[in-house]
């Protein structure tokens, strides 16, 4: 058997790049510079001996996880050869903050305007905990700070604490975490049961993907049962989403309904393909059935989940669009953080919130920057020429919403940028083996 169609190495994929998150949960995201080679191969030594594999199937509510990814600038400061690392995907040897203008991070979402040390080079190791409390989760990033503490020559520069709202909600009232996918090979289900699973090879670097190839970085031990990390910082402006909703809206019924029209989905989770007139709380709490929905056959023109919802841009599942939709799909997670703005409020408070986003894939330019660039950012492939995504888009005040409706179409206004960039990086997800390789790294 060759190795592209080889059964997924369990044993040897970080536990984080498969596994959904534990509902509920608490996380935080390290960031740390390598000052000295020698050190910095020391942490990769350590945090190889407390990041979990995937073969543990032991459920997540009662374990904590250990991830640990590395930016191109942190594969540099540990002395991998120019040679190796010209062999990964480019994107991530640019690093994010050089593609702003294909992600649409202008204006405020610019990178001159971002959270240091983010996009500046100096974000060498990022370490993410996560655990279904945050009493658990103190205990998770003690049990792993004999790996980078007293390390002379390694610094903790950044530190980001999330949590998951009781609600299991993010800042704008919507349900999170509702949908991902399957991939072959991997003992983690995927949420819709009409979705076949997709090649192992979309997520992790070393075997077949969906177009047949293989990408595999080199040295094969580096590379090998990796993946791509992106980390992005969104900062959440909700009294703008909701003066935005109210002002729209003629009433406090139509408010929700707009506010589900733009999403795709209720507030409860509930889709609006499976409950196209209300919300249905019971049904947005199922994970077994909220996620059991196509739209070719019942919902081609978007009468009932617009084409340019949140939802159906990240996921068009089977409707027609521009492009192949497998190709473009990826493992997304949001992790909440900063405090709620009280319920009801229409001002802002000034306090920061929004999410941690993170993407996982072996694709970064034909996953995430896709999507972001001309699914999120544009709407010409689905034929409604420059519209943005209503809830994520990077909105210069220019055009408007449209949803689709009989006898006449509905036009909202032009919204403002509800979500900002704060920073982010690409990273690179190394296996268990490529962490102990690069700990014993010798250039």
């Amino acid at each position: 058997m060759s190795e592209s169609s080889a059964a997924l190495e369990l044993d040897d994929i970080q536990s984080g790049v498969l596994s959904p998150r534990p509902t509920p949960y608490a996380a935080t995201y390290l960031c740390f510079r390598i000052d000295d080679a020698a050190p910095g191969r020391e942490l990769m030594r350590r945090v190889s001996a407390v990041v979990p594999s995937a073969a543990d199937q032991v459920s997540p509510l009662g374990q904590t996880w250990v991830s640990v990814a590395l930016t191109c600038h942190g594969l540099r400061a540990l002395g991998v050869p120019r040679a190796s690392l010209d062999t990964f995907a480019w994107e991530f040897r640019q690093g994010m903050a050089a593609r702003a203008t294909a992600l649409g991070d202008d204006g405020a979402s610019h990178p001159g305007n971002w959270e240091a040390p983010l996009g500046t080079g100096q974000v060498h190791v990022v370490l993410t905990a996560v655990a279904p409390d945050r009493e658990r989760l103190e205990a998770a990033v003690d049990r792993a700070r004999p790996a980078y503490d007293r390390l002379t020559g390694v610094s903790a520069i950044w530190r980001q604490d999330c949590y998951a709202l009781p609600t299991e909600t993010e800042h704008f009232g919507y349900r999170d975490g509702v949908s991902h996918p399957a991939v072959e090979g991997s003992p983690i289900a995927g949420s819709n049961p009409l979705e076949a699973p997709l090649k192992a090879g979309e997520f992790v670097l070393g075997y077949r993907d969906e177009s047949g190839g293989t990408q595999l970085p080199q040295p094969q031990v580096l590379g090998r049962n990796g993946s791509y990390a992106v980390f992005r910082k969104l900062h959440q402006d909700v009294a703008a989403f909701r003066r935005y909703l109210r002002q729209a809206a003629t009433g406090p019924e139509d408010e929700e309904l707009l506010a589900a029209k733009i999403m795709g989905r209720w507030r409860s989770g509930a889709p609006l393909a499976l409950s196209p007139h209300h919300d249905d709380l019971a049904l947005g709490a199922d994970p077994a059935r909220r996620n059991t929905f196509a739209y070719a056959r019942d919902d081609p023109a978007g009468f009932t989940t617009p084409a340019g919802s949140h939802i159906r841009r990240a996921n068009p599942r089977d409707a027609a669009v521009a492009g192949e939709v497998r190709l473009h799909r990826m493992i997304r997670r949001g992790a909440v953080y900063g405090p709620p703005l009280p319920a009801g409020a229409l001002e802002d408070d000034g306090a920061d919130r929004g999410l941690m986003f993170a993407f996982i894939g072996a694709h970064p330019g034909r996953q995430f920057e896709f999507v972001q660039s001309q699914w999120m950012n544009d709407s010409v492939f689905f034929g409604a020429g420059h519209e943005k995504d209503p809830v994520t888009g990077a909105h210069d005040g220019s055009g408007g919403l449209t949803i689709p409706r009989r006898p006449l179409r509905r036009r909202l206004p032009p919204p403002p940028r509800f979500v900002r960039t704060r920073g982010g990086e690409y990273c690179f997800l190394p296996g268990l083996r490529a962490l102990r390789w690069l700990g014993d790294l010798r250039t």
